[in-house]
């Protein structure tokens, strides 16, 4: 008969224990178990990853050391010969640390919890504001809390007192709200600078500390864009300077996760010094305009082959206003006159008033539709091709066109102002 558990100190979630199986013991601490799991114990391995244990099969949960939570307070000091920044804190694995007893994470409670953990930052500048105007993953995010962080950076950049913003936020749709950004936050005076961690603030592998203190050199420069500040490789080295509209995050979990895509960085950036790599508007004393009008109702739509084209009437049934459509190739989607053929029905819908724009699903490159046939018979439609714009900033800049109703009558001014290059989200010259 196989031994029952033995339990001599009831161990709790967060505590580190032992469990021993008949020939294997593990060591790590213990977690939370759903109510509808209550057959299962979990535990955290030093190693990160969790483990879980049929509870039948335990012989004995050993308690090693109790769970003690520590109140640390941290005290956010001012050196008056330091240059002043503000701070804009929306969320994200930046802005969340472990907690024990669940083994994910939660939402950082006050502004001294990341600064505790990483008071690098304070040795280049003082953050004197800090604004919260709310704590979502990047995921849960959508135009309106982009403009409510536009809203709050206006604010803070006309403060003559402040000489940048950093913005920390979640990595898996930071490019959407640098690219919404761009576009919102007419005549920059002053650095805008989003950072990230895509690992939370309590471990030791976190890319944290080096993103914020890079950050930070970054808000005191004299680069007056919106960028984007990052790990430019796995190591602790340097962080890249990227344009708002033309990065993207190119892999899930890596620390150099973003990319610049057809383009360059705006400067490569130390823990103590900057390199400029490229032209960029410069900071100055004028005031920030704020020109946050959307259009909701717009799609990305992602071109596969044997789609069928009646997809875009969903939209069209469902008022939507524009379609950005990521194309093949050089801007191609089918064109035969067989069922599944898009030329007829990309007239048709377009007829009706919906805008359609074409990126390219590439993400290098450069569309030209002028190359084979197909692509001049998708052109006379009346598609509008976005050269090298990203799908994403082509979706918020489309948006963005189309909430400015005096545009969005006459289709040959949104065409306009689509391949009009306001915030580097086109380039004549694509670069490597």
């Amino acid at each position: 008969m196989k031994k029952p558990i033995i339990v001599k100190q009831r161990p709790q979630p967060g505590d580190l224990v032992e469990v021993h199986l008949i020939k294997v013991i593990y060591e790590g601490t213990l977690l939370e178990v759903p109510e509808d799991e209550r057959g299962v114990v979990l535990l955290k391995l030093d190693s990160g990853y969790n483990i879980g244990f049929n509870r039948k099969d335990i012989l004995e949960i050993k308690l090693l050391k109790r769970f003690e939570k520590k109140e640390e307070k941290y005290e956010v000091k001012k050196d008056d010969e330091k240059p002043n920044i503000a701070m804009i804190i929306t969320g994200g694995t930046i802005a969340a640390r472990l907690n024990p007893k669940k083994g994910g994470t939660d939402w950082l409670t006050s502004p001294e919890d990341l600064f505790k953990f990483y008071h690098g930052i304070f040795d280049k500048v003082n953050v004197i504001k800090i604004e919260i105007p709310f704590m979502k993953a990047s995921e849960d995010m959508d135009f309106r809390d982009w403009k409510k962080i536009a809203m709050t950076a206006e604010k803070l950049l006309n403060d003559s007192n402040i000489k940048g913003v950093i913005i920390t936020h979640g990595t898996d749709f930071l490019h959407y709200t640098s690219s919404a950004l761009s576009f919102f936050l007419k005549n920059l005076n002053k650095p805008v600078v989003l950072t990230y961690s895509q690992r939370s603030t309590d471990r030791a592998s976190s890319d944290a500390n080096l993103n914020l203190q890079c950050a930070a050199i970054a808000a005191i420069s004299d680069i007056a864009e919106v960028m984007l500040v990052g790990h430019a490789s796995t190591n602790d080295d340097y962080c890249y300077a990227m344009p708002g509209t033309k990065v993207r995050k190119l892999h899930s979990s890596r620390r150099d996760a973003f990319k610049v895509v057809n383009g360059k960085p705006f400067a490569k950036i130390f823990s103590d010094r900057i390199e400029i790599l490229r032209e960029y508007n410069r900071r100055h004393s004028g005031k920030v305009k704020l020109d946050a009008k959307f259009e909701e109702k717009v799609a990305l739509v992602k071109f596969y082959p044997g789609q069928d084209p009646s997809i875009l009437d969903y939209y069209l049934k469902n008022k939507y206003k524009g379609i950005v459509l990521e194309m093949g190739g050089l801007g191609h989607v089918s064109t035969m006159r067989a069922r599944k053929g898009w030329i007829k029905k990309l007239r048709d819908v377009q007829k009706k008033g919906v805008i359609i724009c074409a990126a390219a699903q590439t993400i290098y490159g450069r569309l030209d539709p002028l190359v084979y046939s197909n692509g001049r018979d998708i052109m006379k439609t009346g598609v509008i091709y976005l050269e090298d714009m990203l799908a994403e900033t082509a979706l918020v800049k489309l948006s963005w066109v189309l909430g400015h109703k005096d545009w969005a009558k006459n289709k040959e001014k949104i065409k306009e102002m689509m391949l009009t290059n306001m915030a580097n989200e086109l380039n004549d010259r694509l670069e490597e």
